[in-house]
């Protein structure tokens, strides 16, 4: 049975091989590997990172606490990564690689808009709970990596958006009357996703099912009684 550190390298080598989407290297620029084995050094050295990263921060991580997990020599590290701060960049990536590739199926299948939400919602859940470290690193990201701790959220927001501009033009949810009014139903629904994660993810592991059930009716239903 995989332990949820192996687990959690194993996620993140799907997202970053995963066909549809993915990033460029995330070597830093002109230190993209060559060859499958510097493809493998590169791949073992980020799983390093983020254990380093989710274990003890981003101010107490080191460089040489990452070559040490990753088993690789110091210079090694800097045949791909130019810094700290270059590395981290690369793990939130692959963070947000991981959350859109766990999340994707579960919006496939049967039911409508607000059925695969809730799947989608119970997934990250779960992925939460076993990955406590996804939080930590990405509120770092705020101020270690501003632009792709945006990028995080927008993406995700715009994907949310997107899902629901099509729902509706199935007729299986209200439309809006404007783009603006698109995002911010998007953003609401991402953020109250965010927090639920953190509430019932990271501080307490509560039943994903049992939780999505409760946002997708509200979803389903609102606020006014019936």
């Amino acid at each position: 049975m995989k332990g949820a550190s192996e687990e959690m390298s194993h996620g993140i080598a799907e997202a970053r091989s995963d066909g549809a989407g993915t990033r460029a290297s995330p070597a830093s620029a002109g230190k993209a590997p060559r060859t499958p084995r510097g493809e493998r050094t590169l791949r073992k050295i980020l799983d390093a990172a983020l254990h380093e990263f989710g274990e003890r921060g981003f101010s107490d991580a080191s460089i040489v606490g990452i070559t040490t997990r990753a088993k690789v020599a110091l210079g090694t590290f800097y045949t791909y990564f130019d810094s700290k701060e270059d590395v981290f960049r690369a793990v939130v990536g692959d963070l947000s690689d991981l959350v859109r590739t766990r999340v994707a199926p579960m919006l496939e299948g049967e039911g409508d808009a607000i059925d695969r939400e809730k799947r989608a919602l119970a997934a990250l859940l779960d992925l939460i709970a076993s990955r406590k470290q996804v939080y930590r690193i990405i509120d770092e990201a705020e101020f270690v990596d501003p632009a792709g701790y945006e990028r995080h959220y927008t993406g995700a927001a715009e994907r949310i958006a997107g899902r629901l501009r099509e729902a509706a033009g199935r007729g299986e949810i209200r439309p809006e009357d404007s783009d603006f009014a698109e995002e911010v139903r998007a953003w609401a629904i991402m953020g109250a996703n965010v927090f639920i994660g953190l509430r019932f993810g990271v501080w307490e592991t509560a039943d994903a099912d049992k939780v999505s059930e409760v946002v997708s009716r509200l979803l389903r239903h609102g606020l006014e009684p019936r």
